[in-house]
């Protein structure tokens, strides 16, 4: 089931170029919302540039974050105060994961570049009793519901980037320099899966391309 015709997909893509917004950032007040109030250590896993592990900062004693990238790390580094309570680190999250025990870890948009199993397998191994864990996610979309929400996310997305921007066009194109694919695993698998590794784990279908997982580690 296609949404849009390929000339469609073009027009939107020229149009999110025009006036970009950042779906995952959109995602952050939601997450802390799941959160104490205060805690002791956080891991922002695949932190990018920064932008969480800053607001993960504001409630917690220490904040690691871990990106693969050097070049947005490095940025993330640049940004963040020297006040803040934040250490970024390059680091492949499978092979090179932090061996302390946190009481919150975060990753948005980036357990599908991970085998899946292994890294909830390995986040809950790493989350200290009481704590908490949550994830922002992308899925294949293949039911109706998944196609529905997508179709829904269009004109509410160009909303967005319209009101973000206030109307006016970016004077510059945004770039990544991370390495980027698309999910290949469905809503449905990420919810069996989860449930073997995660019980109890809330799982959410979200708009803008997204779904939402929270454990808590009792």
């Amino acid at each position: 089931m296609k949404i849009l015709s390929p000339r469609a997909l073009r027009a939107l893509e020229q149009f999110n170029a025009a006036y970009p917004w950042d779906h995952n950032a959109h995602y952050h007040r939601w997450i802390l919302r799941q959160l104490p109030r205060r805690f002791n250590r956080a891991l922002d896993i695949g932190s990018g540039s920064g932008d969480l592990a800053r607001l993960l900062a504001g409630r917690a004693a220490a904040v690691k974050g871990i990106d693969s990238d050097p070049a947005i790390t490095a940025q993330a580094q640049k940004l963040t105060p020297a006040a803040l309570a934040v250490t970024f680190t390059v680091a492949d999250a499978m092979a090179e994961f932090p061996a302390d025990s946190y009481d919150v870890i975060t990753c948005v948009a980036t357990i599908h570049h991970l085998p899946f199993t292994q890294a909830l397998t390995r986040f809950r191994r790493h989350l200290a009793p009481g704590g908490t864990l949550v994830i922002v996610g992308l899925s294949h979309a293949q039911t109706p519901v998944d196609h529905l929400l997508g179709a829904l996310a269009i004109p509410a997305n160009a909303a967005m980037g319209w009101l973000k921007n206030k109307g006016r066009p970016s004077p510059r194109p945004v770039s990544m320099t991370a390495p980027t694919r698309p999910a290949d695993m469905t809503f449905d698998d990420i919810v069996r899966e989860t449930r073997n590794v995660l019980p109890g784990a809330r799982l959410r279908r979200r708009l803008f391309w997204r779904y939402t997982l929270v454990w808590h580690h009792r």
